[in-house]
C-alpha cells in the first residue's frame, strides 16, 4: 500500500473540542481574534471581508466560499474594511466581548454559538473554527511549522456542501455534537490544505513537492512506512536504486534537510504524539520509533524539542 506522507502529518492534527462560532455583523464591523488558538479557519458564508494578520502582513480579501487559515497564537482581525477598527473580540472566554474588554450589551444577540447584531438585514455572516491549544512537539507541530502565518484559499468549489453542514450543526444543540464538529473541522482543514498544496504557485512545504521526485519521493515513503527500521543513507539508497551520493544530494536538495536528519525529526515527532496520547512506557516508545532504549530517545528528544520525553508527557497531561 502506498504511503501518504501528507496523511501521516495531518493525522497528528486532530480537533478535540473544536471551537466553532459564527458572527452576524453590519458595517462598519471588525472582529479581533485573540483566543490564542494554534490554528483557526475562517470563511464568509455571506458577504465579503478582509483578514488582517498580526504584524506587518498585508490584508487579504475574503470572498464568500474562500477559506482563510490563520496560524496562532498571534491575534488577527477580520473586518468589513482593513481600516475598520475591531469593535468586538473573540477570546478564549467570550465570543461576543467588546474590543475594549467589556461585555457586549443589548446591541448584540447571543444564540447557540452565535454572536449577532440586532439587525435582521445584517449582510455579513462569518463562520470560524479553531483548534484548541495543546502541547507541541508532535506531527501536528511539524505540519504547523510549515504553514505561513496566514493563507487564503480561493473557493475550492468542493467545500460549499461541507460548509452548509457545518453551519447547520453550529447553530443547533444535538447529541454527540462535539465529536461531529471535531470531525467537520478536521475534514475542512484537510480539504483546504490539500487545495493549497496542489494549487499553482503554492509555496507548499518542501517535503510535499519532493514526493513527486523520482529519488526523494520513494525515500520519503520508505522512511514513513517503517521509521523504526535501522536506516542508513547507504541502505536507503539501495532500496531506492541509486548511489549513496545521489540519494544524499537529491534528498537534501528536494526536502531541505539530509535523509537521516529528516528521519530523526520524524521519529521524534511520532514519539511526541505517543507520549501525549498514550500511557506506553518511554522505553517501548523508543523501540517503536527506532531507538535502542529510552536513554537514546531521551538524548535525541531533548536535542530537538528542548525537553525530555517525561517532561513532555507531563506538560501534555495538563491540557
Amino acid at each position: 500500500m502506498a504511503v501518504d506522507v501528507l496523511a501521516d502529518l495531518l493525522d497528528g492534527v486532530r480537533a478535540r473540542g473544536a471551537l466553532f462560532r459564527q458572527a452576524v455583523m453590519s458595517p462598519p464591523w471588525g472582529l479581533r481574534f485573540a483566543h490564542g488558538a494554534p490554528l483557526t479557519l475562517v470563511t464568509m458564508l455571506r458577504g465579503e471581508a478582509w483578514i488582517v494578520p498580526a504584524g506587518a502582513g498585508e490584508p487579504v480579501r475574503l470572498r464568500p466560499g474562500d477559506v482563510a487559515v490563520a496560524r496562532g497564537p498571534a491575534p488577527f482581525t477580520v473586518a468589513d474594511d482593513p481600516a475598520t477598527r475591531p469593535g468586538y473580540a473573540v477570546t478564549d472566554a467570550d465570543y461576543c466581548a467588546r474590543a475594549d474588554g467589556t461585555e457586549a450589551g443589548e446591541e448584540i444577540v447571543r444564540d447557540v454559538r452565535t454572536c449577532a447584531v440586532r439587525d435582521p438585514g445584517a449582510p455579513a455572516l462569518l463562520l470560524a473554527g479553531a483548534y484548541e491549544s495543546e502541547a507541541s512537539g508532535g506531527t501536528s507541530e511539524r505540519l504547523l511549522s510549515a504553514l505561513p502565518e496566514l493563507l487564503v484559499i480561493p473557493d475550492p468549489g468542493a467545500l460549499p456542501p461541507l460548509l452548509d453542514l457545518i453551519a447547520a450543526e453550529v447553530t443547533a444543540e444535538r447529541p454527540g455534537q462535539r465529536v461531529v464538529l471535531d470531525r467537520y473541522l478536521d475534514v475542512l482543514l484537510v480539504s483546504v490544505l490539500r487545495a493549497w498544496f496542489d494549487g499553482a504557485g503554492a509555496h507548499a512545504p518542501a517535503w510535499y513537492g519532493a514526493m513527486r521526485d523520482p529519488v526523494a519521493g520513494p525515500a520519503l515513503r520508505l522512511l514513513h512506512a517503517d521509521p523504526s527500521h535501522p536506516w542508513t543513507v547507504a541502505g536507503l539508497a539501495a532500496k531506492v536504486g541509486v548511489s549513496r551520493a545521489t540519494l544524499a544530494r537529491r534528498f537534501t536538495a528536494q526536502v531541505g534537510e539530509a535523509p537521516m536528519a529528516y528521519l530523526t525529526g520524524w521519529r521524534i515527532a511520532l514519539a511526541a504524539d505517543l507520549l501525549r496520547e498514550t500511557d506506553v512506557t518511554v522505553a517501548s516508545i523508543a523501540r517503536r520509533v527506532g531507538y535502542a532504549n529510552a536513554f537514546a530517545l531521551s538524548v535525541a528528544f531533548k536535542r530537538l524539542n528542548g525537553s525530555t520525553p517525561s517532561a513532555h508527557r507531563a506538560s501534555a497531561s495538563r491540557w
